[in-house]
């Protein structure tokens, strides 16, 4: 001991600054691995607690929501009342109509729903936000005056859970605050949060967001029709068709979509006008939408976009026709007849992909004057050793044969 301290004495301020970092590292080690167990033991004994909690609960779960059981015995009790909460919110997610009644009785006799209410205009921060998620999920109309008002917050953040809550309600009284924002340009939010909300609530109301794109012009008007595509349906009828000649290109891809999705009468017609139009993916949109369409003229359109100056709107016209069945031995002719060699390409390849082309080329070499010119493409197409430019040759060949 004594040779301990004439080594220290004899280093001077050095040793004794060496020491004391020693000593400051082994208490911080000490102190950090104290944290880390007496951590685990809350939480072991919190989720103890949870678990034991939420047993007892599940098993008077029915006395609870026909509040056979006071709303006192569990209401003040914080873990008890997250715990309720949370299985109700679960449970309405996920009830049939005529059960949410019963449980949103029970969010209300309780005094859950107003606690939520008072949070979201009150609270700050997380907590709010947590708020407005948890007033989405009760999917009550009460709930909807508290979420609008949050739309106005200073923070981006509150105002997406907002736009969140108003979607989950799936109420169409919830789109109108979304709808008037939209209309006075006072909605800063994504553009996707807003489309995911609206098609959420107006699923079972289309004819909501008919009303209001006569109000709206520019982006808002643009999203609103993204948004009437998706949710379309045939109670619309005929007013999809005004859309199909908006100014906008934006808003008539829309249109072509919704028309595929809610298919009136005249929506072939309306397709046909679109598949020319002056923008690509408004053709493209066009063509995707005649494909789910079952009507006689559907091929004569779709072989007039397989020639279009665009790839992609040639692609998808390829992919519609190549899943045509029966007659694509008589398909393959009227491509060849339109002397496009990307079109061909784009079906040939469209055929490979989707196994066709195989019975194609049997129908093919069963009537051609040169059995081999249909093998000698399969084997092209299959190994890749040459340009595709050949492998249109061959049929070309195959088909003139088959004539």
């Amino acid at each position: 001991m004594d040779f301990t301290f004439r080594l220290f004495a004899q280093l001077g301020p050095i040793a004794t600054l060496l020491v004391k970092a020693i000593l400051a590292s082994v208490l911080g080690i000490f102190l950090l691995i104290a944290f880390i167990i007496l951590r685990r033991w809350y939480r072991g004994r919190y989720f103890r607690r949870l678990n034991e909690r939420t047993l007892a609960i599940r098993t008077m779960w029915d006395e609870i929501v026909s509040r056979r059981v006071a709303p006192t015995t569990w209401r003040l009790k914080p873990l008890d009342c997250e715990i309720v909460e949370s299985i109700l919110l679960d449970n309405i997610e996920v009830a049939t109509p005529d059960k949410v009644p019963e449980l949103l009785a029970c969010l209300r006799s309780s005094g859950l729903l107003d606690m939520r209410i008072r949070e979201a205009r009150l609270a700050h921060g997380w907590k709010r936000r947590t708020a407005l998620l948890a007033l989405g999920r009760t999917r009550a109309l009460e709930a909807i005056p508290a979420l609008s008002e949050a739309l106005d917050s200073d923070s981006a953040e509150t105002r997406i859970a907002a736009v969140r809550g108003l979607g989950r309600t799936g109420l169409a009284e919830a789109a109108v605050p979304l709808l008037e924002r939209l209309e006075t340009v006072q909605l800063y939010v994504p553009d996707h949060t807003v489309k995911n909300a609206l098609a959420n609530c107006c699923r079972n109301s289309p004819g909501l967001l008919l009303a209001y794109m006569d109000r709206c012009a520019g982006p808002a008007r643009e999203l609103i029709a993204r948004v009437l595509g998706e949710v379309a349906t045939p109670e619309l009828g005929d007013e999809l068709l005004i859309l199909a000649a908006d100014p906008l290109p934006e808003v008539r891809a829309s249109a072509a979509r919704a028309l595929a999705n809610a298919q009136p009468v005249l929506a072939f017609p309306a397709l046909r006008a679109l598949a020319t139009d002056p923008e690509w993916f408004v053709r493209l949109r066009a063509v995707v939408a005649l494909s789910s369409l079952n009507h006689s003229g559907r091929n004569r359109v779709l072989l007039r976009s397989l020639c279009d100056p665009n790839r992609f709107v040639r692609q998808r016209a390829a992919w519609a026709l190549a899943r045509t069945a029966p007659g694509l031995e008589s398909l393959l002719e009227q491509v060849v007849d339109t002397q496009d060699n990307y079109a061909l390409q784009a079906f040939i390849s469209e055929l490979e992909r989707s196994g066709q082309m195989e019975n194609v080329m049997e129908v093919l070499e069963k009537s051609a004057d040169h059995p081999s010119a249909g093998r000698s493409l399969l084997e092209i197409l299959a190994n890749g050793r040459q340009q595709v430019e050949k492998a249109t040759t061959l049929v070309a060949a195959a088909v003139a044969g088959a004539r």
